[in-house]
């Protein structure tokens, strides 16, 4: 890597740090993904062990989260699901990226008929709820994680599609664009050298969003039984457990809950602060 690069990559540390949600919301994540890699090593329990514990213990020392109604222990368990969540957000965020993008650059570059037919698309696709999405899904190749992949890509790529189609719109009559136009540079060439680079800092921001309305979806999702199927430790299979125990046992509930919400709250406020730092618009409101 060439010092101009370290250099930038400096500076861009040093903006993003002086964000405080930016920042903090890096934090958050960053604990989340080292909870996520190394869980095998934070607890002595698998998710699946059924006898790690007497069934229904409360929280102790020996069981942070206590155990659930076959004495698998729930702190093992709700870290070994954030690999669930991590893992399908960022592979719904990956599909939705790749199949939305490069027509809405496409759409947005050219115009006429395509991007007349690629907007209805997305209109329509908006109209689909990622449940009922979910749910007709489901019935055709059964619940499981790859229902909620499919789903969730079909849900979220239209905003992808749309918010590249607007940015490239934008950029397409800019001046280095219809330069490079008028030298005969090939269409391929200008959306990925000048057009993409100019679409960078909204896809960036709208990517960390999506992951985390992909985390809300997924745990919806498994707790409505059509999304990952248990006993894999997916947050919204142990919602939906422990919404059957919740006066009885209302910690088996309330630490898959709190386990979403802090994710959550982390690429939200991530996302808020990548829009504060490269928005024009919020970075001269500062």
């Amino acid at each position: 890597m060439s010092v101009d690069s370290l250099n930038r990559l400096a500076k861009a540390f040093g903006r993003l740090r002086h964000n405080k949600k930016a920042f903090v919301g890096l934090l958050m994540l960053i604990s989340v993904v080292f909870v996520a890699v190394f869980a095998p090593l934070l607890t002595p329990y698998t998710p699946d062990d059924m006898r790690a514990g007497p069934l229904f213990e409360r929280p102790c020392r020996t069981h942070l989260f206590g155990t659930d109604r076959f004495g698998r222990d729930g702190f093992c368990r709700t870290i070994f699901g954030a690999r669930i969540s991590l893992g399908i957000s960022l592979q719904v965020c990956v599909l939705a990226f790749l199949v939305g993008v490069p027509p809405g650059l496409l759409a947005g570059f050219r115009g006429g008929l395509l991007d007349n037919f690629l907007m209805r698309l997305a209109d329509l696709l908006f109209t689909l709820p990622s449940v009922l999405m979910a749910l007709f899904i489901a019935a055709i190749i059964g619940p499981g994680t790859a229902t909620v992949r499919i789903a969730l890509t079909i849900v979220y790529m239209p905003q992808f599609l749309r918010l590249s189609r607007a940015s490239a719109m934008g950029t397409a009559n800019r001046e280095f664009v219809t330069a490079a136009r008028s030298v005969g540079v090939k269409e391929f060439r200008i959306i990925t050298r000048h057009i993409l680079p100019n679409c960078a800092a909204p896809l960036m921001i709208q990517t960390a969003l999506v992951m985390s309305y992909a985390i809300l979806a997924e745990a919806a999702l498994s707790y409505l039984g059509v999304g990952v199927p248990p006993p894999t430790p997916s947050w919204g299979v142990m919602l939906r457990e422990g919404v059957e125990q919740m006066y009885s046992a209302p910690y088996l509930a309330i630490f898959p809950g709190l386990a979403v919400t802090f994710l959550v709250l982390s690429l939200n406020l991530l996302g808020d602060g990548l829009r504060d730092l490269l928005d024009p618009y919020f970075r001269g409101r500062e």
